[in-house]
Formats: C-alpha cells, structure tokens, sequence
C-alpha cells in the first residue's frame, strides 16, 4: 500500500495542529485560564469523536472493560498536550511553540520507536534518526531568532 495517504493525511493533521494552537490560545485569553479552555476544546473535539465513531461503526464501546489501565493513560498525555500548548503559544508564539512540541515528538518518538514501545515495530536509532531530531532542534533555535 502507497504511504502517500497517510502522510497527507498526517501533513493536514500538522497543519489542523497549528491552526489549533493559537484558535485554543484565544479561547484561553477568552474564558482567563489555559485549564478550562483545554477542557473546552477536549469536550468539543468529544463530542465530534462520538458522533463520528457511532455514525461509522456503530457502538465499538462495548469492549471498554477489557482496556488495560495502561492504555487510558493517551488521554491524560493528550490533555497535557492541549493544555501545555493553549499555556504557551501566547508566550511563545506559533512557530517556537510547534517546534518545541515537533522536537518533544521526535525525541520521544526517536526513543520509543527504538524499544519497540507499545506494540509499535522497532526501528533502530541510526545517525539519519539522530540527525532528523538535532535538524529540529536547529528550527527551534532558528525560530527564537
């Protein structure tokens, strides 16, 4: 199968990402607080989530008791996420505040792709990879400019 869709797909996720970052950080400054516009945003995004699990597959919930406690722990990773961004955009700006997360998300990706984490297929740390992770880190430096 082509990889092209999925890194489209992942390319327009990026740029949604971006679009998010200063859209939260406006509701933030709106309701006086980055906590409760992370709320706002993961309860909006919720209910988009639920009505278009259930118009796809119907109601793939009834497995939810055989979901191991480690796996419950993406949505606490993804709510520090949103708020980690709705907090810092507006100090940061857009593009420093993407390049910070990019470069958290390459080195963690970098060290878990390594072990195999997760049930995901090892890929080994290899001077690309390392190289990959310190070109991003140069755009962060480069973004502060």
């Amino acid at each position: 199968m082509s990889q092209i869709p999925a890194l489209l797909t992942i390319l327009v996720g990026g740029i949604a990402i971006a679009v998010q970052a200063p859209l939260n950080g406006a509701l933030g400054r709106t309701l006086g607080a980055a906590l409760p516009a992370a709320a706002v945003s993961f309860a909006v995004g919720f209910i988009a989530l639920m009505v278009l699990s259930f118009a796809t597959v119907g109601n793939p919930f009834g497995r939810l008791g055989a979901v191991p406690l480690w796996q419950w722990a993406g949505g606490l990773l993804g709510a520090y996420y949103v708020w980690s961004v709705i907090w810092g955009v507006p100090t940061l700006g857009v593009v420093t505040a993407m390049a910070a997360l990019i470069l958290g998300q390459m080195a963690g990706a970098l060290m878990l792709d390594a072990v195999g984490a997760f049930g995901v297929p090892v890929q080994p740390i290899s001077l690309t990879r390392i190289l990959a992770v310190v070109m991003v880190a140069g755009g962060l430096v480069l973004s502060r400019l």
